[in-house]
Formats: C-alpha cells, sequence, structure tokens
C-alpha cells in the first residue's frame, strides 16, 4: 500500500504558497489545506461581531466556537463560516490585515492547529501556511519553505488586488509586505522560521509550474511509490 505524505509548505506573504499547495495537491492526487483561511475566517468573524484584535481572551473564545470547513468543490477550494460561503469575502486587504493580528494569538493557534492536525494526520495533504513545518506537523515526510524577494512578492500581492478591482497601489503593497514579514517573524506564538530540515525554495525566478514540478519531485524522491498516483 502506497504510503499518503504529509507535505508541509511555509513561507512568507505573497511567496506563492496556496498557488504551490493546490498546484502539487492536483498532481499528486492530494488534498490541499488552506491553514491561512481558517485564520482569515476568525479575522472575519471578528470584525463582523465588533471584536477588538487586540482582545486575545475574546478572539480564543470566538476561534473555538467557529466551526470551519474547507471543501474542494469544481476544482477549487471554498471556504465555509459557520455553514456561509465566505471564499471571497475573506480575501479582502482588509481582513487580510486583520488576519495577521488574529493569527498572533495564543489561543486562536491553539485552536487552529489542533484543527490543522486532525485534518491531516492521515496524510495525502499538501498543507500551507507560516508554522506547518516547524509547529504543527514537525515530522512531515516533506518540509518547503517558499520564499521570494518582498518586491516580487508585493507586486504578486498587488496583481492579485488589481485584479479583483480592489484599489491599492504597488508602494503600499511592498510596506505592508515588509510590516507583515515583521509581525510574523516577531511574534511570540509560532514565529515565522524555517524548519531546520525543511528544502529551500526562491521563487523569485521561477514559474509556479516549473515550482510546483520540483516539489512534486521531492516528494516522490521521499516516496517513490507515489510516483503511480500523480495525475500530471
Amino acid at each position: 500500500m502506497t504510503k499518503k505524505l504529509i507535505i508541509a509548505i511555509d513561507g512568507p506573504v505573497g511567496s506563492g504558497k496556496s498557488t504551490l499547495a493546490r498546484r502539487v495537491a492536483e498532481l499528486m492526487g492530494y488534498v490541499y489545506i488552506d491553514t491561512g483561511a481558517m485564520y482569515r475566517s476568525v479575522a472575519l468573524k471578528a470584525l463582523r461581531r465588533g471584536v477588538s484584535l487586540d482582545a486575545g481572551g475574546e478572539l480564543a473564545a470566538l476561534a473555538g466556537e467557529t466551526r470551519i470547513d474547507l471543501r474542494a468543490q469544481g476544482g477549487a477550494q471554498q471556504v465555509f463560516l459557520d455553514g456561509e460561503d465566505v471564499t471571497a469575502a475573506i480575501r479582502t486587504p482588509e481582513v487580510a490585515q486583520a488576519a495577521s493580528k488574529v493569527a498572533v494569538v495564543p489561543g486562536v493557534r491553539q485552536v487552529l492547529v489542533a484543527e490543522q492536525r486532525r485534518a491531516g494526520e492521515q496524510g495525502g495533504v499538501v498543507m500551507e501556511g507560516r508554522d506547518i513545518g516547524s509547529v504543527v506537523f514537525p515530522d512531515a515526510d516533506l518540509k518547503i519553505f517558499l520564499t521570494a524577494s518582498p518586491e516580487i512578492r508585493a507586486g504578486r500581492r498587488w496583481r492579485e488586488h488589481e485584479q479583483k478591482g480592489d484599489a491599492i497601489d504597488l508602494p503600499r503593497t511592498l510596506e505592508e509586505i515588509h510590516e507583515r514579514d515583521r509581525r510574523d517573524s516577531e511574534r511570540n506564538s509560532s514565529p515565522l522560521v524555517r524548519a531546520k530540515d525543511a528544502v529551500v525554495v526562491d521563487s523569485t525566478a521561477m514559474e509556479p509550474e516549473e515550482v510546483a514540478r520540483l516539489v512534486v519531485m521531492l516528494a516522490r524522491e521521499q516516496n517513490p511509490a507515489s510516483s503511480s498516483t500523480g495525475r500530471g
């Protein structure tokens, strides 16, 4: 019986983690789990309820009473918050900034990390975030630390917002990238760090498909039998 791997992809904002994880999952026939969507969902709920993003106890309690479902439909992941489809609602700049604040709350992370471990414990998953290889699954079969220059990451994030019709300029996006990097690396609870046994992949000068094929190759080196299950 072919072993189903746990593939952990970490990296800073805008490095292309979601795109990579989705494509690797597709190529290998695995399940893609976007942990960032979980934090965004809690942030959206907090904003809607008027809960202060500085109120750690309230945010942790909110996370504990929240149901988040990630479903694959039509080849894409949809996110449901307490039964409501919030796939589009959690992708606004406001929610993104709120999520980066919610994510530093230890009580929130404790709740969501437990959910992430349950979702991936059977293997056959590609999970991306900022502490998957270091905290959520320190024994993952393959750990990738995906990075790119701040300027490239800002450009990617800016184009995403442009396509959605969001009014945001490139210099401001670059400022936000630097701020998110600082916040993610300096937070007390599960800071963004590269796991010692992670493979560093710099996507600055690489196309998304090239990165995905590289990661699939690394996964198949970990588990040669998995090559028979791929879709691409």
